[in-house]
């Protein structure tokens, strides 16, 4: 590894937090609903209080998520610049796709905070994209790219529903 390659992979890493995440959980519910706050989903007051706590859940667990691939895994979430390791620790012991879990999470938190079913029918669509893209594109590179390995972890932790206890294994 060059001397270098910790500096970029920082840079390429938050440009692609820019560019992806702010994209899907900022910039697109910004145009669907301007931001503009509605009568509460359902009549339910409260749900603007989840929502909130979607958002920062969602946002502090995205925040980690990069953090780890920088440290963990020596690379970034962008396809151009993967990990060269897998990382298999911290949120990926739960669940194998937290980042995506973290972004519907927000888009999810904030169509409940705005009393957006826009916002709502929209993280339903990310949802399917994101399943796709998992299914087509993710799973069968990190199989090519870690073989054995990946294949023992895409056993013992789901795609999506995340594990009540963390997978222990390596």
């Amino acid at each position: 590894m060059s001397e270098r390659r910790p500096f970029w992979v920082i840079v390429g890493s938050l440009l692609f937090f820019a560019l992806a995440p702010g994209t899907v959980a900022g910039w697109v519910p910004f145009w669907l609903t301007g931001w503009r706050v509605q009568p509460p989903l359902l009549g339910i007051e409260s749900f603007r209080v989840a929502g909130g706590a979607l958002v920062v859940f969602g946002l502090g667990s995205l925040v980690e998520c990069f953090g780890r691939f920088i440290v963990v895994g020596l690379g970034t979430p962008a396809p151009i610049a993967p990990p060269t390791r897998l990382v298999v620790s911290g949120q990926y012991r739960h669940v194998r796709n937290p980042m995506y879990v973290a972004i519907l999470a927000i888009v999810v938190g904030q169509s409940l905070v705005l009393g957006s079913g826009v916002l709502l029918r929209y993280a339903a669509l990310v949802w399917v994209l994101f399943h796709a893209w998992v299914l087509l594109y993710e799973e069968p590179t990190l199989e090519s790219q870690f073989g054995a390995s990946y294949a023992v972890y895409r056993r013992n932790v789901r795609r999506w529903w995340p594990r009540v206890r963390p997978w222990s294994g390596s």
